[in-house]
């Protein structure tokens, strides 16, 4: 008997999700992440999990996991010192970038450029030129090299290297020549190579993702390295550790040592995948997600079964060239906390957060400030007699405390300021969620929407409210839903090239024989770590734009479908998603820009949760007690109900609160919720 398991590291709490392979039976922990070594915390979720599951550690062979390792070191600037190597002439590539002050009109003036990650004086030039075509012009000048790098070495500064010359995405020769210049060098750091990492034309773009790469590798690789070995240790014996991709894929633990760009947003992906994994297998194809934990707010878009995936990935001022699921994030999360500015004397919440530790006041950590864990507590939807993930006492005198100095500062009532707190953050998440639908040219309205996270299920009826997203979907064990999504998604590698061409140039043999190219390199990890070619699935994708744009899309094509329709089904997807976006299509003039091969390992993994009850239940047997809470100026009566004890087919009609191990629900006023086949929890106007 084999288990695999999830981890996923957030900013309060780590989520830990244990699946038999056999039987898909799960278990569930929830442990307070350890910020200044984000593996403590989770080996402190192995040995909780494994305790109060009875499983033996040795039998975990796989551990997938979700890290904010490569996100917190671009977001605190505490990466590693990344020396670059450019071509001559282009030292500057990063100072230049694209010439682009943000803020608007006049944003030159207030705009300050943070600190770049290849500094200037850790810059250097190599004397060589590829041609666009791929030809050399000129050979590359070893000798010089040479001494620049010993140069450059002398410094001591230098913990990664960058390689970046000019056209390599055409041809990477030069590079690779370069690097065995330089590891006769630097003998004891990591070298990345922009034609290696992201072999895409535009040169800034290259640039910055591969010094991204430098920055984070250091970090990343030695946090991989020791976690795997401490869960050898742990484990007493060999375990398989995979890093989830911030496109919802999963990497081996040695390609995300080698390429550690591809993690920039690894923690918001599990969510999604979780989400879809439940949504789906529930007959729910469109959805929002709402992913609310203790720091931050996650958003995406998925339809047809399928996230939107864009090929640039930011992380608060840096935009590298990686694959990643669209996910917006707001600083708004159950430890956000609430204050009154004194100059204007208006309500604010977030983006501070007060995380793990102290924690909000409610938590008895430490925390003094209001946070919306505290707003929650003091309106009755977080119940303080019912002690959080049946473990946490929820103090409701310190919550009140906490949320008096708003009142007081306003000049308003507790419940008036705890409700205003709480209406703040619902519309900041609002305001998220219209970036991925609203502005995307979706209407919310259409779309179903999935609460989960620690505080998800709290505010995501009211969610429904302002959205008009119906049914509020909350997925079974929807704190560890990002666990779930680690635990069940598949090991990804991908594989690209730029191709300028126009669409009416080019033949669809001749396109899908660049394709098959693509897919037989992006194969090559997979032998590398042992996978066998009958066990992956390839996927195809064009970006595509109209000749002389600078906007292009991405669109997903089968060998099959070029085989049948030619080019036209790409095209044809274009203007319509064009039309869409910008209420206009031409409908001529197409041209492909990049092409790219995605492969997935198989796997037919279930993970249930066994404890939904399969008829419906009496609902005074799934009671823990009566409560109240405050909605809309008012108490309302209310129950508690027990959520593992609620069959399919329940209904729970509103004002209501369902509590489970890792998160509680609120059913407002007016609403009633069903348990679905799946287990989930659907909530709509009664």
């Amino acid at each position: 008997m084999t288990f695999r398991l999830g981890v996923d590291v957030g900013g309060t709490f780590t989520d830990l999700l244990l699946v038999n392979e056999s039987s898909g039976k799960t278990y569930m922990a929830k442990v307070p992440s350890t910020p200044e070594d984000s593996s403590i915390g989770v080996l402190n979720g192995v040995a909780r999990i494994c305790d109060e599951s009875g499983v033996d550690p040795k039998e975990i062979s796989k551990v997938m996991h979700g890290t904010t390792v490569a996100t917190n070191a671009v977001l605190t600037r505490k990466g590693a010192k990344v020396g670059l190597v450019t071509t001559k002439g282009y030292r500057q590539v990063l100072q230049v970038a694209r010439s682009f002050c943000p803020g608007g009109l006049g944003g030159w003036v207030s705009y300050v450029k943070a600190p770049l990650m290849a500094p200037l004086e850790l810059t250097i030039e190599a004397d060589e030129r590829m041609g666009a075509d791929g030809e050399a012009v000129s050979p590359l000048d070893v000798d010089t090299l040479k001494q620049d790098l010993e140069a450059l070495k002398a410094t001591g500064e230098v913990e990664a290297l960058t390689i970046c010359l000019l056209n390599s995405y055409v041809n990477g020769a030069h590079e690779h020549e370069a690097r065995s210049v330089a590891e006769s060098i630097f003998n004891d750091i990591p070298i990345s190579l922009s034609s290696d990492v992201v072999p895409e034309m535009q040169e800034y773009e290259r640039t910055e993702t591969t010094v991204v790469n430098s920055y984070v590798r250091p970090q990343v690789s030695t946090y991989v390295d020791n976690l795997q070995s401490s869960l050898e240790e742990r484990m007493g014996g060999e375990v398989s550790l995979a890093i989830l991709r911030s496109d919802g894929g999963l990497a081996s633990g040695r390609a995300s040592g080698e390429s550690p760009v591809n993690l920039l947003l690894s923690g918001p992906a599990g969510g999604v995948a979780g989400a879809i994994y439940f949504c789906q297998r529930g007959g729910f194809e469109n959805i929002l997600t709402f992913d609310m934990g203790g720091t931050s707010t996650d958003v995406a878009l998925i339809q047809n079964g399928e996230a939107r995936i864009r090929r640039e990935t930011r992380v608060s001022d840096v935009t590298v060239r990686a694959p990643s699921v669209d996910v917006r994030t707001v600083g708004a999360g159950g430890g956000s906390i609430a204050f009154v500015p004194e100059l204007t004397k208006a309500l604010r919440v977030g983006p501070e957060s007060a995380g793990a530790d102290p924690g909000p006041a409610a938590y008895m950590k430490g925390g003094d400030k209001p946070t919306v864990c505290d707003a929650n507590v003091v309106l009755g939807y977080l119940p303080s007699d019912v002690k959080l993930g049946g473990a946490m006492t929820i103090d409701r005198d310190a919550a009140e405390k906490a949320v008096q100095t708003i009142a007081d500062a306003v000049g308003i009532s507790l419940m008036e300021a705890a409700e205003g707190i709480i209406k703040i953050v619902n519309e900041a998440m609002l305001g998220a969620l219209r970036l991925v639908s609203v502005e995307q040219g979706y209407d919310p309205r259409d779309f179903a929407l999935v609460g989960f996270g620690g505080a998800g299920p709290l505010h995501a009826n009211a969610l429904g409210v302002l959205s008009g997203s119906w049914p509020v979907i909350v997925p079974p064990g929807p704190g560890v839903l990002c666990a779930y999504g680690d635990a069940t998604t598949k090991v990804t590698d991908e594989a690209s090239r730029t191709y300028v061409t126009r669409v009416d140039e080019i033949s669809s043999d001749d396109f899908i024989s660049a394709l098959k190219e693509l897919m037989q390199k992006a194969s090559e990890s997979f032998a590398a770590d042992g996978f066998s070619e009958h066990d992956l699935d390839v996927q195809y994708q064009a970006d595509i734009r109209y000749a002389g744009q600078a906007f292009q899309l991405s669109l997903n094509v089968t060998e099959d479908q070029l085989a049948t329709e030619g080019l036209a089904v790409l095209t044809n997807e274009f203007d319509k998603q064009h039309e869409q976006l910008f209420t206009f299509a031409h409908g001529k003039d197409h041209e492909i820009v990049m092409i790219r091969a995605v492969v997935k390992a198989r796997s037919s993994l279930q993970a249930d949760l066994d404890e939904v009850g399969s008829e419906k239940t009496d609902l005074d047997d799934a009671t823990i007690h009566d409560t109240r809470f405050y909605y809309e100026g008012a108490w309302h009566d209310a129950a508690i109900f027990e959520r593992h004890k609620l069959g399919v087919g329940t209904e729970v009609p509103g004002p209501a609160i369902v509590q489970e191990m890792d998160s509680t629900t609120l059913i407002l006023p007016g609403h009633v919720a069903t348990v679905d086949k799946v287990g989930n929890l659907l909530i709509n106007p009664a």
